[in-house]
C-alpha cells in the first residue's frame, strides 16, 4: 500500500538525516492525515484512504507545488522555484508512470469518439469519460490543452 511505503521512506529518511526528503514526506502524510479525518467525520467511522485516493491527494501536493513555481518565477525568486521542482522530483516517485504525449493523445481521441463530442461545449464529457484512464497519470491541464487543440 503506498501509505506505508511512504511511511518507510520516512524512517529511512530520518535514519539517514535526510530533512529535505522528511519535510516533504512529512507535508504529504499530513495531507493524507487531514484527507482520512475528513473522512471520519462524514462517516462517523475510522477512514483509511485507498492507493487511488493516496494518488489524488499526491497528485494535489504536487499541483500546489507548480502553481508555487509559477508564482516565484513571475516574482523573480527563481532559488525558491528550483526548491519546489526538487520537491515534485521527489513526489513523482509515488505515483504511477506517466503518460506520453502520444499515448494522452490516443486516449483522448479515443474519449471524443465513445463520447461523440464535436465542440468544446462538450469538453466535460470527454474530461468525464478520461477521468478513471488518466487520473494520477497525466496532468488535467495537459489534458485540457490537448482536447481544445483537437476539438478546435
Amino acid at each position: 500500500m503506498l501509505k506505508s511505503l511512504i511511511q518507510a521512506d520516512i524512517k529511512e529518511a530520518m535514519k539517514q538525516k535526510n530533512q529535505d526528503v522528511l519535510g516533504v514526506l512529512r507535508m504529504v502524510m499530513a495531507a493524507v492525515n487531514a484527507k482520512e479525518q475528513e473522512g471520519f467525520y462524514k462517516l462517523g467511522k475510522e477512514a483509511v484512504l485507498t492507493d487511488e485516493e493516496m494518488i489524488g491527494v499526491i497528485s494535489g501536493e504536487i499541483k500546489k507545488r507548480r502553481d508555487a513555481i509559477a508564482l516565484f518565477e513571475q516574482g523573480g525568486r527563481p532559488e525558491l522555484a528550483e526548491g519546489e521542482k526538487k520537491e515534485i522530483a521527489m513526489l513523482q516517485k509515488y505515483l504511477p508512470e506517466q503518460l506520453s504525449v502520444d499515448e494522452l493523445k490516443s486516449f483522448i481521441e479515443a474519449a471524443i469518439k465513445n463520447t461523440g463530442a464535436s465542440s468544446m461545449k462538450e469538453m466535460g464529457k470527454i474530461m468525464a469519460e478520461l477521468a478513471p484512464k488518466t487520473k494520477g497519470r497525466a496532468e488535467n491541464s495537459e489534458i485540457s490543452k490537448i482536447v481544445k487543440e483537437l476539438l478546435s
